[in-house]
């Protein structure tokens, strides 16, 4: 039997199928079933007469790709062959070069967020930068599901990424990444101690604490919850959390961490089209007692980091330092296809802060995310060396005894140096209380945020 005939075979073996299994009305059995006739038609026409061989599969993943590429950016159908690595992103383990990618206004490109740890976030790669070209190859015209393709690959090879860089438009530059897989560590702190644990004091002497999560995977919730405690045990009077760069995650574990600071009230309400309004509320039991609380926020936080950000805004459990927030708060499903034929991740709902405000930016929206108590803009020069000096402060020391202390982000308002400082006695504060954020400061959100703190515990 000959390629045709055994399409047509399979074709009208699901026709049927689909006319007795496909629930709603016989108008909409009959729609779906010239819909999939068509579709037949053409893939028909395109394997018999297109003037070149074209696999099948790459017939059928195109026909998938334009049927949800009408659909927002984060529904995609996930094949089989690749459902472990899909998996294996949601929990946090990856493997690649580590970047998040998104399809901008103007139809580029654009990278989210590199992911810490990752080749990406080693080599040099910033939030906002553009890709123009992989491997020489031009991207223009391409799905980003092309591009994740051309992106990924085994381990230990290489790919080359021609970027734009926000910062000079003119320019391009050239970033080879070596792909590997790897681990990545969700929770900093504000620097190394010697012995490449972290130290979580800003300020040990008033006892304000700085946590940075970089993302939302399995069991940060308890973690969190458990440094938490030891800080409260420790004397923390004051509290940095930061979610800058955070792509988001898993939502249930965001909930745990807003029920961890919030004791009554709604967390966030979940509402879709063919999906019941639920409204998550938090819990008394577990919750912390009060004590001062920034929230640090900016323009790449998206997800599940916009709906904590947002809940102890709303709340007023919380102050929001930084700038407007990504505005990605949908929720997506996955949902296992039938004959083992992989899974689609599907939008179903939208999350909801509890001033009833949508996280969601949808076209030509006015309003998303969440926008902060304190606005503390940076530009993208700044955030260049933000990010350098977040990568600087994590690179664990050499265990030996001539070894210098390792280099630290110094956010002093003070500080007339735009480059890492050799740190101080880690019992002395490195920022200094100010009216409005020194230009000179690596971190000027963080220096607010913390007087913002102080002005609160004095």
């Amino acid at each position: 039997m000959n390629r045709e005939k055994i399409a047509w075979f399979v074709s009208g073996s699901v026709l049927c199928y689909l006319a007795l299994q496909v629930p709603g009305s016989l108008a909409q059995r009959d729609e779906d079933f010239r819909f999939v006739r068509t579709l037949v038609d053409i893939y028909r026409q395109v394997d018999t007469n297109y003037v070149e061989d074209v696999e099948q599969k790459t017939l059928q993943q195109a026909a998938i790709s334009g049927m949800l590429n009408s659909l927002d950016p984060y529904t995609m159908y996930v094949p089989g062959d690749e459902q472990d690595a899909f998996n294996d992103a949601l929990d946090g383990n990856f493997k690649g070069v580590g970047i998040r990618l998104n399809i901008n206004a103007a139809g580029q490109i654009e990278i989210v967020t590199p992911i810490d740890d990752s080749p990406a976030w080693k080599a040099g790669v910033l939030p906002g930068d553009i890709i123009l070209k992989i491997d020489g190859e031009s991207v223009v015209g391409k799905r980003i599901e092309d591009i994740v393709d051309k992106v990924k690959g085994p381990d230990g090879t290489n790919v080359t990424l021609t970027l734009q860089r926000q910062t000079d438009v003119d320019k391009t530059l050239d970033i080879t990444l070596t792909r590997s897989s790897f681990a990545v560590p969700m929770i900093k702190g504000f620097a190394r101690n010697a012995d490449n644990t972290w130290t979580y004091w800003a300020d040990e002497k008033a006892k304000i604490a700085y946590v940075r999560l970089t993302q939302f995977t399995p069991e940060i919730g308890a973690k969190i919850t458990i440094l938490a405690q030891q800080l409260m045990a420790d004397g923390m009077k004051g509290l940095v959390f930061d979610v800058r760069f955070n792509p988001g995650g898993r939502l249930e574990e965001a909930e745990q961490l807003i029920d961890l600071f919030v004791k009554e009230g709604v967390m966030v309400t979940v509402k879709g089209r063919n999906r019941p309004e639920q409204k998550i509320m938090a819990k008394p039991e577990g919750t912390l007692p009060d004590f001062p609380m920034v929230v640090l926020v900016n323009e790449h936080s998206a997800s599940a980091s916009e709906v904590l950000a947002g809940a102890l805004k709303d709340n007023h459990r919380a102050t929001v330092v930084g700038a407007r927030t990504y505005g990605k708060g949908s929720v997506q499903e996955v949902m296992p296809l039938d004959a083992n034929a992989g899974e689609l991740k599907i939008t179903v709902a939208y999350w909801y802060l509890p001033s009833g405000k949508r996280v969601q930016k949808l076209k030509d929206a006015t309003e998303w995310g969440v926008e902060p108590d304190v606005v503390v803009p940076m530009d993208d020069a700044q955030q260049e060396r933000l990010v350098t000096a977040q990568v600087t402060s994590e690179m664990m020391r050499l265990k030996s005894p001539t070894t210098k202390p390792a280099t630290r982000l110094t956010t002093g308002a003070t500080t007339q140096s735009k480059t890492l400082a050799t740190p101080r006695a880690i019992t002395e504060p490195t920022t200094q209380a100010t009216t409005e954020p020194s230009t000179q400061s690596i971190d000027p959100q963080l220096d607010k945020a913390i007087d913002v703190i102080r002005e609160k515990i004095k």
